[in-house]
């Protein structure tokens, strides 16, 4: 009976870059055949103003990953107990704008010639 051996890719190939994780590369393309009907293409293509079904597919995509990510940020809205209010955030402004023109007002620049 023979016992298995398990080796690492990286073992068997040096000097080759495996990508493990392709959501961290850009330029990762992905190739596939899709049936969309042609009334909801046309449709993305004019919502999208894209020259190109690619293009349409590839916004339409984007924003709804982009709407999908704000809507999970929502369930966060209004949990925050450590946040600011708008006056305390101007108070702590005016604050800062006092102690700047205070020290503007000791600050001497030479004048010129002298």
């Amino acid at each position: 009976m023979m016992d298995s051996i398990s080796i690492k890719s990286e073992y068997l190939f040096p000097f080759y870059h495996i990508d493990k994780d392709s959501n961290l590369s850009e330029n990762v393309c992905m190739k596939t055949t899709v049936n969309i009907p042609d009334k909801t293409l046309r449709d993305a293509m004019r919502h999208t103003k894209a020259k190109t079904k690619r293009e349409a597919i590839v916004k339409a995509l984007e924003e709804m990953n982009r709407r999908h990510s704000q809507a999970e940020l929502v369930k966060y809205f209004g949990k925050f107990e450590s946040l600011m209010t708008n006056e305390e955030i101007e108070a702590m402004e005016e604050e800062d704008w006092k102690s700047w023109t205070k020290a503007s007002k000791t600050i001497r620049f030479p004048r010129k010639g002298k």
